[in-house]
């Protein structure tokens, strides 16, 4: 038997233990796993790319647990009343090679995201930052404002969606959060006073949702809209003007807002600053922008994390997907009909 957390086991999880404690807790979770970085296999993730979407293969192990995540973004899904994007994820035993936990993974990458967007922000947004503007109010959006608020204490919100819907839902979903919500005009008016900024929009498209002239010294940008190539949020002066910081270089190449600079172009490893092997924000007045597209790396923690959280309660249960023949060379066995079985 393989431990197993469905869609409704985990919605059950994540509501009886809060939303920001969880996101805590996974915080913690990554910055040991980005401390120890270089003990994981580290490969961009394998696409395959469609007219209307992508769909992709997140593998990664440290030598003890193989984790993958299989993951789709298809921005046309919600005219059809589908999901943009859709997860399921796999925890497995190297030694063995069984897998010990499978999972639902779009809430949990919802976790996952926000928390490594508050990890990184603990480091490069200013201290005193109080005021997140989010531009794209859509699935993200509501993780990554509770994230910044439970890490860094963020008390002001601005929001701005080209679907006024988008911003209905936000304001509906964060009413009881403690938060104070700004409903803005225009993505100018949203970040108008922003201490940190999260580009958070759908479109399989080069657009440009944050220009450099909105940009301002000491902003720090959350660029996790942009994650596949084709696919960017910022206007590419900004990237000049600031320090960016990546997950795995390789892959944010093809599919973050550096894949429309040159390949020299100057980047940072998050990893290191998180290890302390280098420094996060140095100045009051720098620009930093972290360029997240999503590593595997972030959903291996996720998963062990919530194995370790589930094990024994009634919020996992059991999967039967590992033949188990009384001779383990017989597989057949599992499948002879009595009949053939004694034929000659």
């Amino acid at each position: 038997m393989v431990l197993c957390v469905d869609t409704p086991r985990m919605r059950e999880w994540i509501t009886e233990r809060g939303i920001e404690s969880i996101l805590l807790d996974l915080i913690g979770s990554l910055e040991a796993s980005f401390t120890r970085w270089l003990e994981f296999e580290r490969a961009p993730r394998v696409a395959s790319h469609s007219h209307h979407g992508v769909i992709e293969l997140m593998p990664t192990s440290d030598g003890e647990y193989y984790a993958f995540k299989y993951v789709n973004g298809h921005p046309i899904n919600p005219s059809r009343s589908l999901q943009t994007v859709t997860g399921f994820g796999v925890f497995a035993d190297v030694e063995t090679g069984y897998p010990v936990l499978f999972a639902e993974m779009n809430l949990l990458t919802a976790l996952r995201t926000a928390a490594t967007s508050a990890m990184a922000a603990k480091r490069l947004a200013r201290a005193d930052a109080t005021t997140l503007a989010l531009i794209g109010t859509g699935s993200q959006s509501e993780f990554q404002a509770l994230a910044m608020k439970a890490a860094l204490g963020i008390t002001r919100v601005r929001i701005w969606d080209i679907d006024p819907e988008a911003m209905d839902k936000f304001e509906r979903n964060m009413a009881s959060s403690g938060l104070a919500i700004h409903r803005a005009t225009s993505g100018a008016d949203a970040v108008a006073g922003a201490d940190i900024v999260t580009t958070c929009t759908a479109d399989k498209a080069n657009a440009i949702v944050l220009t450099d002239d909105m940009v301002t010294e000491g902003m720090h940008i959350n660029a996790i809209g942009g994650d596949s190539p084709g696919k960017t949020e910022l206007e590419t002066s900004i990237l000049g003007r600031a320090r960016v910081f990546v997950e795995h270089e390789p892959q944010t190449r093809i599919e973050g807002e550096i894949q429309l600079l040159p390949s020299d172009s100057p980047v940072e490893p998050l990893w290191a600053v998180i290890a302390g092997d280098a420094p996060g924000r140095e100045r009051a007045d720098e620009i930093t922008v972290f360029d997240s597209v999503g590593f595997a790396i972030e959903d291996w923690t996720a998963l062990q994390y919530l194995r370790e959280q589930v094990a024994g309660t009634r919020f996992a249960g059991d999967v039967d997907l590992i033949t188990s023949p009384q001779d383990p060379k017989d597989l057949f066995s599992l499948v002879a009909s009595p009949a053939l079985a004694g034929a000659r």
